[in-house]
């Protein structure tokens, strides 16, 4: 019980970091939106490109090689006399070695980066590299942020990783209103590629970098209140190092997979830059659908990776198993009624962005053909992170490449597509391949644990799409008496209507989901809600 309490503690703390980064996050995004556009703005896809290029190359560097390794070596390392201070020291040391040199290296490659992403439109190629040079910088913080905070995360510092992020979209919308400010606000993303000027770029990329490196820096604070102080070490031998590199090969080879679906991707769905949704309609409707994912899936997933490495380390996979299985159940309770709402409520989100039902739906059907897939996408990165806590990080290796060739496959099959479907085509390849991929991941992991508690899972993720039912009827028709599927309805014609329509079609359809729920008994969500109420009754 008190092993629950506790990641049930953390993962709320997790949570309402998330929430409130993720809220101002959809502000940053709403402005930017407003200073230059989404659907058919050249200029937004050129930033869009620019602006995704250093988190690209980040990952493929160090990001996922860190997140996959770094927790389960720290816990280890933990054993240690000194408690594990050296060996973060020698990994710090090297990871911020390896990835300045990355960082150097892309920003003087700055325009052959952004050919091998957006070399299928060669209009917005010139704008894009000049954002560019401003954002790859951001390669360095990245890489610093996720080194500082996932030490703090086995250490037990859950907040300062997912609270961090707030300053980070605090000075991006600073920046981006003194964008609009100076150079005026283009909601319809009509400004040409040729009107932008090297002042223009650098307040709007710039902003945008700085607000990275202010996120990374603050982190050295909470280091401090731990006691972790940082010498560098370039004697990078004897605390394991070696293991942990054989560990982040099959890691950084699957990052390149990714990498090649995401150039293909960026690709496919610029054929449509300036004519329709395209990439940054593409970055917009992603944000939507990792909103209910990052608060809940990674928060809870995060709190129980630290537990799971712990149990694998001792041998316990009974313990794994459970760990497992409590995941995965108390994600889906929720996500099943976050991707019925935001299917539900995708028109009024895209009128968020550009009101008007003919901009709205075109954001709109892709954020539906991304949730789709939000549940077992959810629940493919717990299974991720349970075969990262057992040491492996070759398994993962092969069923991405599997998805990688599913999505591949589907996402060139969307070129033939009119323009203004290509991007729902990318989004519905993303959700095809990730969902082919979940089901591989499965039967894997089932052969390393035995077992995965299979019938209680499906019981319970039966039980949560059986409550889903009733509330989808209610928020369609809700939808349609708000005007949300008419031009000139309240849902779709300006930004109050459509967050005031979400608002009500979110309550009603969660108070409905919830009650059928309870009605049923489900263990999941008394297990959420039953310390709530004795904790309102003591008051």
């Amino acid at each position: 019980m008190a092993d629950t309490d506790r990641i049930g503690r953390a993962s709320a703390f997790l949570a309402s970091g998330t929430i409130v980064s993720r809220v101002l996050g959809f502000v940053k995004a709403i402005v930017l939106a407003a200073a230059i556009g989404v659907v058919g703005s050249s200029s937004a896809d050129a930033f869009a490109v620019a602006n995704g290029l250093p988190n690209t190359v980040y990952v493929i560097v160090a990001g996922g090689v860190l997140s996959a390794v770094l927790v389960p070596q720290i816990v280890r390392a933990s054993t240690h006399t000194d408690g594990g201070s050296a060996y973060i020291n020698k990994l710090l040391t090297l990871a911020l070695t390896v990835i300045g040199a990355a960082t150097i290296l892309a920003t003087a490659l700055a325009p052959v980066l952004t050919w091998i992403y957006a070399g299928s439109n060669s209009e917005i190629l010139p704008l894009a590299a000049a954002f560019a040079w401003w954002c790859l910088p951001q390669i360095f913080f990245y890489g610093l942020y996720t080194l500082l905070g996932e030490v703090l995360n086995a250490r037990r510092s859950f907040g300062p990783f997912t609270w961090v992020p707030v300053l980070n979209n605090v000075v991006a919308l600073i920046g981006l209103v003194i964008f609009g400010i100076l150079f005026g606000f283009d909601p319809d993303g009509t400004r040409a590629i040729d009107d932008w000027t090297p002042g223009m770029v650098a307040v709007l990329a710039g902003s945008a970098t700085l607000g990275i490196v202010v996120q990374a820096v603050v982190l050295f604070w909470f280091w401090r209140r731990i006691g972790l102080r940082y010498r560098p070490d370039f004697r990078w031998r004897g605390v394991g190092l070696g293991a942990a590199g054989r560990m982040a090969g099959w890691t950084f080879g699957m990052l390149l997979l990714t990498t090649f679906a995401g150039i293909v991707q960026t690709q496919v769905v610029l054929q449509a830059s300036g004519a329709g949704a395209s990439v940054a309609a593409i970055d917009n409707a992603w944000l939507v659908f990792m909103l209910p994912h990052s608060v809940i899936t990674v928060s809870i997933a995060t709190a129980y990776f630290t537990r799971m490495s712990e149990h694998a380390h001792a041998g316990n996979l009974d313990r794994v198993r459970d760990d497992l299985s409590s995941a995965v159940r108390g994600v889906s309770v929720i996500l099943v009624l976050a991707a019925v709402v935001l299917m539900v409520v995708a028109y009024p989100f895209g009128a968020v962005f550009q009101p008007g039902l003919a901009l709205a739906s075109a954001l709109g059907n892709v954020i539906i053909a991304f949730a789709i897939g939000l549940v077992g996408f959810s629940i493919l990165f717990v299974v991720q992170r349970t075969f990262y806590a057992l040491g492996d990080t070759r398994t993962p290796f092969f069923f991405t490449l599997f998805q990688v060739i599913v999505f591949t496959v589907a996402a060139l099959s969307c070129i033939p597509l009119p323009l203004e479907w290509t991007a729902v085509g990318i989004a519905l390849s993303t959700t095809l391949a990730s969902t082919a991929q979940l089901v591989l991941a499965l039967v894997l992991l089932r052969r390393q644990l035995g077992r995965l508690d299979g019938r209680r899972i499906a019981v319970s993720l039966g039980r949560d799409l059986a409550a889903a039912v009733l509330p989808v009827i209610a928020g369609v028709v809700l939808l349609v008496v708000l005007g949300g599927t008419t031009e000139g309805g309240f849902a779709v014609t300006n930004r109050v209507g459509a967050i005031l329509s979400m608002a009500i079609i979110g309550a009603v359809m969660a108070v409905l989901y919830f009650g059928v729920l309870w009605a049923l008994r489900s263990p999941e969500l008394r297990g959420f809600a039953e310390p709530l109420v004795a904790r309102v009754r003591r008051r």
